[in-house]
């Protein structure tokens, strides 16, 4: 960072000072970005004031309201119209506000439009009765941002510098917009590794998305990682965020820096796509962990009743949890292989990779992905990396033009262990990634995409290779017969007395208990035997056997007892019927027989069951953690008893120094 950067991030930061007291720290950004923004457009917009003030005189004399024309006068996509300038419209301090807001109100509309989502005009308000609007309109007023003095890329630096600056002193919302810049670094790197030569090519044109874009720094980073060894490269960003005020910073950095934010919008990207149809090269994006997404249900399940003809036909996630709706957006705006194909890289804490059961949306979602074969890798990061959150977090990365050697395969990257200690932690980020970890898992990661799974791989026991079809299994139900003795105790009589189906079906159902009381304490093996005795008791007792299968199962409900050596029950047919107590599941690799799995781990110990096969389902799911698990052994007894003596030994010396 060079001194002149320095010098203006602590000179604009020092506005803090002057807040402190009547704003929080979390608020700081609310005051001192906006400022930042108007400052620079107003120093870019210099030089063609005149220019632009005429412009606007000849429209008026001719009764004409053309923005177009004034946007050509200033020479840049938006303009102001004001007879102001910043340091006029600060310089008296009774009227600071009013002329102030003047000035605001008289930028074009793309300009007026971000200024507006950091509510702006209401910041005036609030300093102004705080007393302190003109003491901080006059820092500003102080600085120079003019381009000849910091340019775009400088300016860039410097705004995307406050954004961190007020992102960490803001921990509790930070991870909601603001993605650590090395965790950005190393998420842009291994997207475009396997693209760097293409990308060094010249008239590369390509064009970027994110979906969840918050202030705009996953955009950023991958624009420059292009531009650093391509600066003839034409890059076209795009993004959408929910939240007002990150994409008013999203769209300020952008014009901050000379670049067109017009392809930055607000609004929610499951209901409202407002890149809908576009197609893109790369999609990156850091969507929120285990939002919900309640409020926009109706419509994403409207879309998804559509099937692949919409972007959610795979399946939905639980409403508590939209981080897979963000992967199949993404996927939607793929280019098709024809025309060059895409890579994407999403952030994912660990649910979307094993949450739900087989045939679950989840599950549908993960075998839609793998079945297809854009999954080219998932790798762990480091937990305690983000502000908010100190849980383990994944990147996936994901292509629909994979090298021949990759297909069909997908990589885990275990780099959990890649990490250094901040000097000081930011809320829940007490851990980093160093620039000389990020050049190392990105060699890994090159090295994984040719040579995975091989003793040359630098990484070799923390990277592994799998064929798609390894994450998938087959959810079988294992039957068993169900086994019954029959008995009558003064408990099944109780039970007679009790069932609404028994009274159905025989009328009084005192007269009809009281037929089996000779019958109490006598069991049958089998049910063909209790039931000839029932019928003689009833016969007996004037009474006849009830019409109808639903009394002939209630009666064996309440008189049948599971015994495992017991008549196996049987069906219309004769087949086994199945004993739902003793109903299993169990999951099947889809690389295994289901009959060679049942011989092996399940006819051994029960060699009368089976499996239904209509209640069969197929899931998807990724096990990161089981496929890296080491197994330590445990210490022995005799080591645990001689260091518990050893504990005790020194508890009775302390309790002996105590009691003296």
């Amino acid at each position: 960072m060079s001194t002149k950067h320095q010098e203006l991030v602590g000179f604009i930061w020092s506005v803090a000072d002057l807040l402190r007291g009547d704003y929080r720290q979390s608020e700081y950004g609310k005051v001192i970005l906006p400022f930042t923004v108007l400052r620079r457009l107003d120093c870019v917009l210099k030089e063609t004031k005149g220019e632009v003030l005429e412009a606007k005189a000849e429209l008026e004399a001719k009764g004409i309201q053309n923005p177009r024309n004034l946007a050509k006068a200033a020479g840049h996509t938006f303009f102001n119209k004001s007879e102001l300038t910043y340091e006029i419209a600060v310089r008296d301090p009774d009227q600071v506000a009013k002329f102030l807001k003047e000035y605001v109100r008289d930028f074009s509309s793309n300009a007026f439009d971000i200024l507006e989502k950091y509510d702006f005009l209401q910041q005036i308000d609030r300093l102004d009765k705080a007393g302190l609007l003109y003491q901080v309109a006059g820092k500003f007023a102080d600085i120079d941002l003019h381009p000849d003095v910091v340019d775009n890329h400088q300016m860039g630096y410097i705004f995307e510098d406050l954004i961190r600056r007020f992102s960490e002193v803001s921990n509790e919302t930070a991870g909601e917009h603001f993605t650590p810049r090395e965790v950005v670094r190393l998420m842009v790197n291994l997207v475009m590794v396997p693209d760097e030569e293409a990308l060094a090519q010249p008239g590369v044109v390509k064009r970027i998305l994110d979906p969840a874009c918050g202030t705009g720094g996953i955009l950023a980073e991958a624009q420059d990682h292009i531009l650093r060894s391509n600066r003839d490269a034409t890059i076209t960003v795009f993004g959408q965020e929910l939240n007002a005020e990150s994409y008013a910073i999203c769209r300020s950095d952008m014009m901050i820096k000379g670049q067109s934010a017009e392809n930055i919008e607000l609004g929610n990207s499951f209901n409202d796509d407002q890149h809908q149809g576009r197609k893109f090269d790369y999609l990156l994006a850091n969507p929120p962990f285990g939002v919900e997404w309640k409020k926009v249900k109706d419509d994403v399940e409207d879309e998804a009743e559509r099937g692949y003809a919409g972007r959610f036909g795979a399946g939905l996630p639980r409403i508590n949890d939209g981080s897979l709706l963000f992967l199949q957006h993404m996927l939607d705006k793929m280019k098709p292989v024809e025309d060059g194909g895409s890579r994407i890289a999403i952030v994912f804490n660990g649910s979307p990779l094993f949450t739900g059961a087989a045939e679950s949306g989840e599950s549908n979602i993960r075998r839609w992905i793998l079945e297809n074969d854009w999954l080219e890798a998932v790798v762990a990061l480091p937990d305690q990396l983000f502000y908010n959150t100190g849980i383990s977090t994944y990147f996936w990365i994901l292509t629909n033009r994979k090298e021949s050697a990759n297909k069909g395969k997908v990589i885990l990257f275990d780099a959990r262990d890649c990490w250094a200690k901040m000097p000081k932690s930011l809320g829940d980020k007490r851990k980093r990634i160093t620039d000389d970890q990020i050049a190392e898992l990105t060699e890994a990661y090159r090295a994984a995409l040719t040579v995975a799974n091989h003793p040359e791989h630098p990484m070799r026991d923390k990277v592994k290779v799998f064929d798609n079809s390894h994450f998938g299994y087959r959810r079988i139900t294992v039957e068993q017969p169900l086994k019954l003795r029959f008995e009558i105790s003064e408990e099944n009589l109780v039970q007679l007395q009790a069932s609404a189906k028994i009274a159905k079906a025989v009328g009084d159902v005192d007269v009809f208990a009281d037929a089996f009381k000779p019958l109490v304490g006598r069991i049958w093996s089998t049910k063909v035997e209790a039931w000839d005795a029932i019928r003689q008791a009833l016969v007996e007792a004037g009474l006849l056997w009830p019409k109808g299968t639903a009394f002939a199962k209630e009666l064996r409900d309440i008189v049948g007892v599971r015994d495992p050596e017991g008549e196996v029950q049987t069906l219309r047919g004769g087949a086994s019927e199945p004993d739902p107590v003793l109903r299993d599941n169990e999951n099947v690799p889809l690389r295994e027989a289901i009959d060679a799995y049942m011989e092996r781990e399940v006819l051994p110990h029960i060699p009368d069951a089976w499996v239904d096969h209509d209640k069969t389902k197929i899931g998807y799911e990724i096990p990161f953690t089981r496929q890296f698990y080491v197994h330590h052994q445990p210490r022995s007894l005799e080591e645990i008893d001689a260091d518990l003596l050893t504990l005790e030994d020194k508890i009775q010396k302390m309790l002996g120094e105590v009691t003296r």
